[in-house]
């Protein structure tokens, strides 16, 4: 029987690792770019959001640092030929009577409101995470302090405020208790704009503290209470803990907030009596348009120290979040 020979080291198609495997694979074709014309879209969505960030971020920014390092008038202001003085203007902020003063009562007023924002909208998102009836209501009343204009909200407190004619007053003195100089007292003003922008930071705490409530499953606190645990354990060791991650985007905001509060003080006190609630955003203010020879240089330094502490603290959450999504 005649027997069929094949060339050396050839396979079969039909057996596995043949001819078949021998074969070389299909040539893959060139990888398909974009078209041109997705490349110009995208950067016709960027363009706006480019737009808004260099004209009102970016370019105040270089124009306030370019003050803090010149001597600036009134006419260079203008003409734009003002020397370079480098960190002159900074030496001076540092060197004057008034930088002590200023930066205790920025901390003391940025402390004590973040505590207090913190906790009473803590308090509150607890209580109408119940669900009660008219919760949705009541919730909403407390926005308004949130949603009035500033000026509104701290017009009125000087009103109720007042040493002769406020509400405050008033129901100290149906109680037995005499009047407090609440705005003209040196030791009572910092605590007047503190009061005022404790109640309208809450509704803010309350709006996020709450969402992240929301984020809880319901099942843990059941589980919790089937063990025995009562109110408060349960909100330490569980709300509490779970609720950290949007604790510290809140106070990250409220921080940053805080630290530039102007408005409210400046309608209230305009920083006195004698400088006695005088913060940085103030200082910065009086220092550039508080005075008929203004001190543009060292105005603009100190609003720069405010935006390095907000940057500081901003970079803080930012290395402490990684840690956490590492750990």
């Amino acid at each position: 029987m005649k027997q069929t020979t094949h060339p050396p080291g050839h396979r079969s198609a039909g057996v596995p690792g043949g001819a078949a495997a021998d074969s070389p694979s299909p040539a893959r074709g060139p990888k398909r770019r974009r078209p041109p014309s997705a490349h110009w879209a995208a950067w016709g969505f960027l363009a706006p959001v480019t737009l808004y960030l260099g004209l009102f971020y970016a370019y105040p920014l270089y124009r306030n640092l370019d003050l803090s390092l010149r001597d600036y008038t009134v006419r260079s202001f203008v003409q734009g030929d003002a020397p370079f003085t480098g960190l002159a203007n900074y030496r001076k902020v540092f060197e004057d009577p008034a930088f002590a003063p200023a930066l205790l009562h920025t901390a003391v007023f940025t402390a004590v409101c973040l505590v207090f924002q913190y906790a009473v909208g803590l308090a509150l998102a607890v209580f109408f995470n119940q669900n009660f009836r008219l919760s949705t209501t009541l919730r909403a009343l407390f926005l308004v302090p949130w949603l009035l204009p500033l000026i509104v909200s701290a017009s009125t407190w000087s009103w109720m405020l007042n040493s002769e004619s406020g509400v405050v007053n008033a129901t100290l003195h149906a109680v037995g208790i005499g009047p407090v100089n609440w705005l003209t007292s040196p030791s009572w003003s910092l605590t007047s704009v503190i009061i005022a922008n404790v109640w309208i930071g809450v509704p803010f705490n309350l709006v996020v503290l709450y969402s992240g409530l929301q984020s809880i499953p319901v099942g843990l606190y059941e589980a919790a209470a089937i063990d025995g645990a009562g109110a408060w354990r349960r909100f330490w060791c569980i709300t509490f803990p779970l609720l950290r991650p949007v604790s510290a985007i809140t106070l990250l905001l409220g921080l940053v907030y805080t630290l530039k509060v102007f408005d409210i003080i400046w309608i209230m006190t305009k920083g006195g009596p004698a400088d006695s609630s005088t913060t940085f955003a103030t200082w910065s203010y009086q220092l550039g348009f508080g005075n008929l020879l203004p001190a543009f240089g060292p105005g603009a330094a100190v609003g720069n120290l405010l935006v390095v502490a907000a940057l500081v603290f901003g970079l803080v959450y930012v290395r402490v979040q990684r840690k956490q999504a590492l750990s």
